[in-house]
């Protein structure tokens, strides 16, 4: 090296980098083991609703859950599935819910011809409604006057 400063730098990050490499990570299941061969006990699998009418949104602005099963569904960049039926397009053949008009503006607030890039990913808000308990108690009442049906 033409510089001996930069030398000391290069030295300064190894050592760094050689500290931390032996740091033990910890895991956020504390003491729970995490191999497969442990002797545990598979989670418990969810009942996914079948062509089931939508819940009932709670609050203003709540992306609805999906009333049916969507595994295997292919979303990317080049397809996305979820159109096959709730396009403009395609909803009234396949009696499915129609996409938002929100769904084709432009962040900026621009009418689009198409989806919206930022809207595309339809699993990026919507999930589908499964038969689970929930995870956390829940006392949340929504307004009446502020019920979407």
């Amino acid at each position: 090296m033409k510089n001996p400063l930069s030398l000391f730098y290069l030295l300064v990050v190894a050592l760094l980098f050689a500290s931390s490499a032996g740091a033990e990570v910890k895991s956020l299941r504390g003491d729970a083991a995490v191999d497969s061969n442990a002797d545990t006990q598979a989670a418990e699998l969810k009942t996914y609703y079948k062509d089931h009418q939508p819940l009932q949104r709670d609050y203003l602005q709540q992306p609805p859950l999906i009333p049916h099963q969507i595994d295997g569904y292919i979303i990317n960049v080049k397809h996305n599935k979820c159109l096959s039926c709730h396009s403009w397009k395609n909803y009234r053949e396949h009696n499915a819910t129609k996409i938002s008009q929100t769904h084709f503006e432009s962040r900026d607030g621009a009418v689009l011809s198409n989806v919206s890039a930022r809207r595309y990913f339809c699993t990026q808000c919507h999930v589908p409604q499964v038969d689970a308990k929930p995870l956390v108690e829940n006392t949340f009442q929504p307004v009446d006057t502020m019920r979407m049906n």
